[in-house]
């Protein structure tokens, strides 16, 4: 059989340019004499940039550049040397200044001062992370096990993925359900970076990397910050030298909770690897999450069994008790009754049983807008009209305790909505400003349009709600503790059904923050339906 010709020099030098792992070569005094395209993609400088430099300067980090020189000329004059033939790890430095793992493979042709030093290296950072998600994972599970509270566990997710992996900023978004907001839960900087107008704490579904993650369900990864010119937060994270961004959704199942973000400064290019360990963290963390709610809920729902059983001995026995006293009373003691007192006792049942229809009309709108068979009917509607027509029937109640409303609106404020249920929400919200306000207050209502959506305030002077229970105010059935302090009747739900008829108007609305004392309900409307 014939044999195969021999590889010339020139055979030799095309295989090693080509080659799929960086090749480096040098001479005794440490300058590159060949650098291939793999070891430019692998530490950023062109063979061009390379060729005659030395090598120390180009990629070993400063506090091991006396080593290695004292090695080299160690080797150059033919002295033993443990690296040779074989597999090392070390720390290189890429053109950008960040450090990275590679493993190497060093050889030696030639004698004395014609000695070439090759070198084999790939970058290994994947591996390395793959080995530290490890430790990362078991201080997660062991950071959400021992958590009292999910603000916490949300902080040691964060910490464990920023410190363990080096990860100049790491980010754990969730879904605010009512406000149809992302919220940053937790987020962990290491080296002291100052992050600036990168520090978002709340994105809406569809912005910046967690926004897009959370609304896409699916992995996010910016290579390169500064590339995503679409992005104000993505050019915020560019200015404070962050490069890389890389996201996974929180899921839990089959529903999305939230997103969990790293960013890294260097630019790096999409690696499923990472996507697929960062992917297993925020599993564990959706998993707390659904068993946290599960709790909450099994909590919420004591709560809501022990706050109706209070509506039903509170606004339901006690009218009827009234109602059966007073018609015994009135069966027993008619005809020694005078007019008048037969009269008074006809407005004590009256006053009672409209006590009922209201507990009644509450629970059947409530039940038929969250089951969907309450139509909501939007027309072209003016608020300020159904804002004006609501003052005007509750001003008798507030004369009557020497409340002074105050109405700040524009002459016109045209939306789409339902005027019948915008009415309603109207006479709930300044009635209820009315009934917990004490004699002498103020009511203050205001709304005004900007971009498109349209804030309707109504503020008030009254006995306010704790801070504490701030968060349980449009529960089913909840009153607050100053309203069964000052026994206020009501039935607990008439801002549960408020709450649901903005909703069915792709509106919010919240309780704000205010100054002194009293209660402010803000409510966000778009002023045109959404498409579809």
């Amino acid at each position: 059989m014939a044999s195969q010709p021999a590889q010339g020099p020139s055979d030799q030098a095309a295989v090693l340019a080509s080659a799929p792992e960086a090749y480096v070569a040098i001479d005794g005094d440490g300058r590159v004499i060949t650098w291939n395209a793999a070891a430019a993609t692998t530490f950023g400088h062109h063979p061009h940039q390379a060729t005659g430099r030395k090598i120390d300067e180009l990629i070993i980090p400063e506090r091991y550049r006396e080593a290695h020189r004292a090695g080299l000329a160690r080797l150059t004059a033919g002295g033993p040397g443990r690296v040779l033939g074989q597999r090392v790890q070390v720390f290189a430095r890429h053109r950008d200044g960040h450090e990275f793992p590679i493993e190497l493979t060093l050889t030696v042709t030639g004698s004395g001062p014609d000695r070439v030093f090759h070198a084999f290296a790939h970058d290994v950072t994947a591996i390395h992370r793959a080995g530290r998600f490890t430790a990362v994972e078991a201080a997660v599970a062991r950071g959400l096990a021992e958590a009292p509270s999910s603000g916490v566990a949300a902080s040691r997710v964060a910490e464990a993925l920023g410190e363990k992996m080096a990860w100049p900023v790491t980010e754990l978004w969730l879904a605010d359900d009512e406000r149809q907001l992302l919220v940053c839960a937790a987020r962990h900087v290491t080296g002291g970076r100052r992050l600036g107008r990168f520090a978002f704490t709340e994105l809406e579904p569809g912005v910046g990397l967690p926004g897009r993650v959370f609304a896409q369900a699916r992995p996010g990864w910016i290579p390169d910050l500064a590339a995503d010119v679409g992005s104000v937060r993505s050019r915020a994270g560019a200015r404070i030298g962050l490069h890389v961004a890389v996201g996974v959704p929180v899921t839990s199942g089959g529903h999305t909770l939230g997103a969990l973000c790293v960013y890294g400064d260097r630019v790096e290019d999409p690696e499923d690897t990472l996507i697929a360990l960062l992917g297993g963290v925020a599993a564990q963390v959706g998993q707390y999450l659904e068993r946290r709610r599960a709790e909450e809920l099994a909590i919420e729902l004591a709560h809501t069994k022990d706050e109706f059983l209070a509506l039903v001995t509170h606004e339901l026995r006690n009218p009827l008790s009234v109602i059966t006293g007073t018609a015994t009373l009135l069966d027993e003691d008619l005809e020694t009754l005078t007019v008048d007192q037969q009269r008074e006792q006809l407005r004590t049942i009256t006053r009672n049983a409209h006590r009922l229809t209201v507990l009644a009309d509450d629970l059947l709108d409530l039940a038929r807008l969250e089951s969907g068979h309450l139509a909501v009917q939007p027309v072209a509607t003016d608020l300020c009209g159904i804002i004006d027509e609501a003052v005007e029937a509750l001003e008798g109640s507030a004369r009557h305790k020497d409340l002074t409303i105050a109405v700040h609106t524009p002459s016109r404020l045209g939306l789409h909505a339902d005027p019948d249920r915008l009415r309603q929400v109207a006479d709930n919200l300044i009635g209820n400003a009315i009934k917990y306000t004490p004699a002498g207050g103020s009511i203050t209502i205001t709304a005004a349009e900007a971009d498109g959506r349209i804030t309707w305030t109504v503020a008030d002077t009254g006995i306010g709600i704790p801070a504490a229970e701030r968060s349980r105010v449009f529960r089913r059935f909840y009153r607050a503790s100053t309203a069964l302090d000052h026994r206020i009747p009501g039935t607990g739900l008439g801002l549960v059904i408020i709450r649901t008829i903005i909703e069915r108007h792709h509106g919010h609305i919240g309780l704000a923050d205010q100054e002194g004392p009293g209660t402010a309900f803000t409510i966000q409307l778009p002023v045109k339906p959404p498409p579809g």
